[in-house]
C-alpha cells in the first residue's frame, strides 16, 4: 500500500488566475489528491499539470483566470 505525504493545498486562499507548485516524485498521485482537495473547497475551475520548477519535479496547480 502506498502512503502519500500530507500536503496542505492552499485552495481557500487562491484567487482566479493564481497557482502554486507542489514538489513530488509521483505526479499522478499528487495531481489526483490536489484536484480532489479543490473539490472539497468548491473550487471547480482547478487545473493541474506536471512541471519542473527550479530543478524540482512536481505538479503546478492553478485556477483559470476570469473571463472578460
Amino acid at each position: 500500500m502506498k502512503k502519500l505525504l500530507v500536503v496542505r493545498y492552499p485552495w481557500n486562499t487562491l484567487e482566479k488566475g493564481q497557482g502554486f507548485f507542489v514538489p513530488c516524485l509521483d505526479t499522478d498521485a499528487i495531481k489526483t489528491a490536489g484536484l480532489n482537495a479543490a473539490l472539497g473547497h468548491r473550487v471547480l475551475d482547478a487545473k493541474a499539470k506536471p512541471a519542473i520548477k527550479d530543478g524540482l519535479m512536481g505538479v503546478w496547480f492553478y485556477r483559470l483566470p476570469h473571463r472578460t
